[in-house]
């Protein structure tokens, strides 16, 4: 029965369908299996299915939506329940909760990107020309306590955990900061890192041997792994030649379209704000955030 009231949702476009169709979603179940412990002899309640846990957090970042209006909207959309398989019951938040926490105590959800950055590349879309470094803050709540209160594991609250103070230009950011690679090729994310806000962008390299690695004049001075394609950035007695700006120029436009990811992640993914306070959970959100963005971007690629 729903399956056929399915139909008129499909007919009109469901860009969930399309996406779906992008992934091997069932490469995922090997890699959270081995979450859950409760399937030796002893027994336990029955896992939810892996793969819908997977897809749940995908339609959680894809809509921007609370643990709750996510339970709601799983048992009130069609599109939604036709994403997950058309389960019998859909989790519900708590079950959502615990399997992300789970996911950041464990690191596993590093083990889920990298699946998915393997299905990319088996779709021939390695990364070829060269690839955009980037970074952009994501903030969070910085509550009351003073700049001196105790933060990390020694935390009395939950708005003093890993998030910190940072200033760009003349404005300051409470939170964290997503660090990404984009490939210029394809505009897909291919790796991502999570610090918090104070962190310098030229403290994180993602790039990799033998890859161009554009970045802009925050990385000036600091060696990539890759080939350096960094900006050039004046100093006290050397100003900038003619050359010199002319290869500023070119590199800014190979690396202008890595700055699309993260209007995209925070305006249409509802991602540059979060609630969690710990640098692993906001790695779990920005892996899901990322992975959204990388599904809406196969959407847009021809010969997928």
């Amino acid at each position: 029965m729903l399956k056929k009231a399915y139909e008129n949702v499909r007919k009109n476009g469901d860009k969930l369908a399309e996406a779906e169709a992008r992934i091997d979603w069932e490469a995922f179940r090997p890699i959270i299996a081995p979450m859950y412990h409760n399937n030796s002899f002893v027994g336990g309640r029955p896992n939810v299915d892996e793969v819908v846990m997977v897809k749940l957090l995908v339609l959680q970042q894809w809509y921007g939506l609370s643990d709750p209006e996510l339970e709601r909207q799983v048992d009130d959309r069609l599109s939604f329940q036709r994403f997950l398989g058309f389960p019998e019951k859909a989790p519900d938040y708590s079950t959502v909760w615990q399997f992300r926490e789970r996911l950041a105590e464990t690191g596993w959800d590093r083990l889920v990107w990298a699946e998915l950055q393997c299905q990319l590349d088996e779709k021939g879309l390695k990364v070829k020309k060269g690839v955009v470094q980037d970074a952009s803050f994501i903030t969070a709540d910085p509550g009351h306590a003073p700049a001196d209160k105790p933060r990390g594991k020694e935390a009395k609250t939950r708005k003093s955990k890993d998030g910190t103070w940072a200033k760009k230009g003349n404005k300051s950011y409470y939170g964290f900061k997503l660090h990404a690679k984009t490939d210029v090729d394809y505009g897909l994310i291919r790796e991502l890192e999570t610090t918090p806000a104070n962190v310098h962008d030229s403290k994180v390299d993602l790039s990799k041997k033998g890859e161009v690695a554009y970045r802009d004049k925050g990385f000036f001075g600091v060696k990539p792994r890759g080939y350096d394609a960094t900006m050039k950035r004046a100093t006290r007695g050397h100003p900038l030649n003619i050359r010199d700006k002319l290869r500023n120029k070119r590199i800014n436009r190979k690396r202008a379209p890595g700055e699309r990811p993260f209007a995209v992640i925070k305006r249409f993914f509802d991602a540059g704000h979060v609630l969690v306070t710990t640098v692993a959970r906001v790695h779990v959100k920005m892996v899901f955030a990322c992975f959204c963005f990388n599904l809406l971007q196969l959407n847009t690629l021809s010969g997928v």
